[in-house]
């Protein structure tokens, strides 16, 4: 369990921050970067859940949010330094997403052209969650040319992307209120 008796420290005021090994590294640093985005997702998958309030779904990414501070503290902890064992991301909670996806994915219509984000305001801040997914799995594909990291990280970052996309649809009435992409309207107007 964490505590947390003080929220701030000062220990960040020169735009240095600390790993969780201890390790000092700038703000702007890839890693921050990283798990900077990925906090950025959980708050819109958490602004989504205030606007759905309850079932499976709700709980769904409720669990989600919780793997989603176990993913920062894997990014937060550099393999190389690693003298204890950290919270990594584990095959389990990937092949939990893949089963996701498919239980809401196989009650939606098949697509016939891009999705829109919109919808209700559910599906849409979904669809926002899921692009701030995706730049953080882009930011941890850097870092892992990088240095090593636990490679499960991108793979899941890459599933919850997919699950975000799925879950947006099955908000949107099991996508009969998705908008779709219609190519070339603005053409000629």
């Amino acid at each position: 369990m964490v505590r947390l008796d003080k929220i701030y420290t000062r220990s960040g005021d020169e735009g240095i921050t600390s790993l969780a090994n201890g390790e000092r590294v700038t703000k702007h640093s890839l890693r921050v970067e990283c798990y900077g985005s990925v906090d950025e997702s959980n708050s819109y998958i958490g602004l989504a859940r205030v606007n759905i309030k309850k079932g499976h779904i709700f709980q769904d990414l409720g669990i989600v949010q919780n793997d989603l501070f176990d993913l920062g503290a894997d990014l937060a902890s550099p393999f190389r330094k690693d003298k204890k064992k950290s919270l990594r991301i584990t095959q389990k909670q990937v092949d939990r997403l893949e089963n996701t996806i498919d239980k809401y994915n196989q009650s939606l219509r098949p697509l016939t052209s891009f999705v829109l984000p919109g919808g209700r305001i559910s599906a849409a801040n979904l669809h926002v969650a899921r692009t701030i997914v995706r730049r953080a799995e882009r930011s941890t594909v850097l870092l892992s040319k990088e240095e090593k990291i636990n490679p499960l990280v991108i793979k899941y970052l890459n599933r919850l992307s997919d699950l975000l996309f799925v879950c947006a649809r099955y908000q949107n009435d099991k996508g009969k209120l998705d908008l779709l992409w219609d190519p070339g309207i603005g053409i000629n107007k």
